[in-house]
């Protein structure tokens, strides 16, 4: 039985063509200006189902598609959608984890060696023809082996994370998580703490929380105040987890030695971020799961996920 399919997302070829073989699709790579918009809320009032990622769904949006039966996520996170309002008019919500896992864990890992050893500022002297010389203690950066890792959010990616550090890096790990953990105090030799003894005693902090309300604005000021000496932050969770404002203070001044980001409050970035002009911080587009292996796994989960919810079976991966 074909079924209305909408796809807000860059699903990839073949992928796209089976499901247009299965069902009637309206494809949208993004939502990009108010005719896309338009186009997108007359499809979904007619939808069954739903594929993608950047979409904001809201109680308005939710009223125009009556007929929606499942919200096949490609992402880890859910924070765009409200999930009691979802559950109540008996709508599938799935999501995508577990696939993009070591691809972010990965880019954290990037942003955390580029920061170290300021890769950035280097490479830009390189292309700027200001390397004349021998460097001087003026562009040294720190080592990472045997330096303490503190990880915010010991799920599957802060896990994968502790995993790098600890057995690739000789690295200490402590970490801060809502739960108690036992089990991974010994799987990495680390130790569980407050987020004020992370913040305090870590080299190096990673941040890889979900985003919620209880998560929203936690690293602020005081915690970046108390950080050692050439402490780095990296935060490949969610921008609003962190207090840009206060993180760009804490930048400026010398409060935080340098942070490398993946996510930020606002995105895309906008052109006139104070972060932009910070040499101690390395600023990437949101990639931490843009590898070709893992967006398609990514696409076909959510799939997968899809087919499964219209054909009456469960999830794979239901919110």
């Amino acid at each position: 039985m074909q079924h209305n399919i909408v796809v807000v997302h860059e699903l990839y070829p073949e992928l796209l063509a089976t499901l247009q073989a299965e069902h009637h699709v309206t494809h949208f790579q993004r939502l990009g200006n108010d005719a896309d918009r338009a186009a997108f809320r007359d499809a979904m009032a007619e939808a069954d189902a739903f594929i993608g990622s950047n979409v904001k769904f809201d109680k308005a949006l939710l009223d125009a598609s009556p007929r929606l039966k499942v919200i096949a996520s490609v992402s880890v996170g859910v924070d765009a959608y409200p999930l009691e309002e979802i559950q109540s008019r008996n709508i599938v919500l799935t999501n995508t984890p577990e696939v993009l896992t070591d691809a972010t864990a990965d880019t954290g890992f990037l942003l955390l060696m580029m920061a170290a050893r300021r890769a950035g500022e280097m490479e830009r002297k390189v292309r700027g023809g200001q390397w004349q010389a021998s460097l001087g203690r003026t562009d040294f950066g720190v080592d990472i082996t045997g330096k303490t890792l503190g990880i915010v959010g010991m799920g599957r990616i802060g896990q994968a994370v502790a995993q790098r550090g600890h057995h690739g890096f000789n690295m200490p790990v402590m970490f801060y998580n809502r739960s108690e953990r036992p089990e991974l105090e010994e799987a990495f030799d680390a130790r569980q703490v407050s987020l004020e003894t992370l913040f305090s005693e870590s080299d190096f902090i990673v941040v890889t929380v979900a985003l919620s309300e209880a998560t929203r604005g936690l690293v602020d000021r005081n915690l970046l105040a108390a950080t050692r000496d050439k402490a780095i932050l990296i935060n490949i969770s969610r921008g609003q987890v962190v207090v840009e404002e206060d993180l760009t203070a804490c930048l400026q001044d010398g409060t935080l030695y340098y942070a490398g980001l993946d996510v930020y409050e606002r995105e895309p970035l906008a052109p006139d971020s104070a972060l932009l002009s910070l040499d101690n911080a390395v600023l990437l587009p949101h990639i931490g799961s843009s590898t070709f292996e893992t967006r398609n796994a990514m696409c076909d989960l959510a799939a997968d996920n899809l087919n499964r919810v219209l054909k009456g079976e469960s999830a794979l991966t239901p919110v």
